[in-house]
């Protein structure tokens, strides 16, 4: 159950202090994860090209890189959501926080003495995946728990903004201070990662969700996929996003269309990585204005079909403006199908299945853009970057069309509210584990 630190039922996410430390924590984390994969991107891209690989050989190493942030995270997905529903929260964040700023340390050090190379950076990539693993199951299930039910999607909105307006500043912080000295970005990191772990502690103590004693780990992992399986509205929203964006993966690809196809400098690479987060921050802005209420289905597979368009349009543009066009389309179209989807799991999920199934989620999220990095990369060393966007674009589409006939619930579903079956289940669930 969501709970609130204020007695006065506040109006607003931001008028509960917990939530507001939340909020930063968000912002700073992102930031500093989007300033280093865009370098270590943007660093793997440019070792692969100057030791002499082609434009194909070099895409297929950006595809290891996100191929080994995404096996840890799929490898530990079940234990990850399960230590988010039996340890602290805040702890658990802390510990892969401090990981992290490990991590963008040894990597400010080693450009410094100019020995990056690009076992290093695989290195790092599974370290990263593992910390990552572990952060957004803690991070994602602590948020429900900070405000009242009735602003949770405003509560989910601010969280998006936070989250796209690290990652629409994060590339600037790794380019432009990469272009006068590549070692900066990753203590600018190091900084930002110390302030996301002092804002974490800043957030008093939360109810942690009891879990049936007489439970075994193996049981209440497996309790928890029953669930993401048996509810079609969590397992709907879930899948289209995993196969959508997995297909249509055009982020990976940036540092390829900037060097080879765009043939712009690390300025156009940061703009082009910032024109995602731009569009996805102008739609999360929005709805946490203006909160979606009603045709909340039919309107997320709408999204997903806009985000297909523009990633075709993306992959044929042999222009910088239009190509930071689409990828704005890109951007904001994914927001509105993440804001969507993470509001109806949030909603549907019972507080003490939350970590579980937030694990899951972030497991399909991360295979669609980790995984997706390395589909992406290695379906450009087959057939080339640009027929790899356009063919991920199409399949997008072809997602859409699928998911809207085998998961009725998604044109169906009007409103956020959940259905009283459900509320009834849940009801008997708690009932019978007292």
């Amino acid at each position: 159950m969501s709970v609130c630190v204020n007695s006065s039922d506040p109006t607003h996410p931001f008028q509960i202090h917990n939530f507001r430390a939340y909020w930063a924590c968000r912002l700073a984390v992102t930031l500093a994860q989007n300033a280093m994969l865009l370098v270590i991107g943007w660093q793997a891209y440019n070792l692969a090209r100057d030791s002499g690989m082609n434009i194909a050989e070099g895409s297929g190493t950006l595809g290891i890189i996100g191929l080994l942030q995404f096996l840890p995270l799929f490898i530990l997905t079940p234990f990850t959501g399960l230590a988010a529903d039996r340890f602290d929260r805040r702890t658990l964040g802390l510990l892969t926080i401090l990981l992290q700023f490990f991590c963008a340390m040894a990597l400010a050090w080693f450009t410094w003495n100019n020995a990056v190379s690009l076992p290093l950076l695989f290195v790092i990539a599974i370290i990263l995946g593992v910390a990552r693993g572990f952060a957004g199951p803690a991070l994602s299930s602590l948020a429900p728990n900070l405000v009242p039910k009735a602003i949770l999607p405003t509560a989910i909105a601010l969280s998006s903004i936070s989250w796209q307006a690290g990652a629409l500043i994060g590339p600037a912080i790794g380019a432009v201070p990469y272009a006068f000295e590549p070692a900066l970005p990753y203590l600018f990191a190091s900084v930002l990662f110390a302030v996301s772990g002092t804002s974490l502690m800043m957030i008093s103590k939360v109810p942690q969700p009891k879990m049936r004693k007489d439970q075994r780990p193996i049981g209440a992992i497996v309790d928890g996929l029953r669930y993401v399986v048996q509810n079609k509205m969590v397992l709907s929203t879930i899948t289209l996003d995993l196969f959508a964006v997995f297909l249509a993966g055009a982020n990976a690809l940036i540092p390829v269309f900037a060097r080879d196809i765009l043939q712009t400098d690390e300025f156009g690479l940061g703009m082009l990585a910032s024109a995602t987060p731009a569009g996805a921050l102008v739609t999360a802005l929005f709805f946490s204005f203006s909160p979606l209420k009603s045709q909340v289905g039919p309107k997320m597979l709408t999204a997903v079909a806009v985000f297909g368009v523009a990633t075709i349009v993306f992959g044929l543009s042999t222009n910088l403006w239009l190509s930071m066009a689409m990828l704005f389309v890109i951007g904001g179209a994914d927001m509105f199908s993440v804001y969507v989807r993470q509001s109806l799991i949030q909603l549907h999920t019972p507080d003490d299945k939350r970590g579980r199934v937030s694990s899951v989620s972030m497991m399909t999220i991360s295979a669609s853009n980790e995984g997706g990095d390395a589909f992406s990369g290695s379906l450009a060393f087959l057939m080339g970057p640009v027929a790899a966007i356009v063919a991920g674009g199409a399949g997008a589409l072809v997602t859409v069309l699928l998911w809207s006939r085998i998961f009725p619930v998604l044109r169906t579903t009007k409103s956020f509210d959940v259905p009283q079956d459900l509320v009834d289940v849940a009801s008997q669930n708690k009932t019978q584990e007292a």
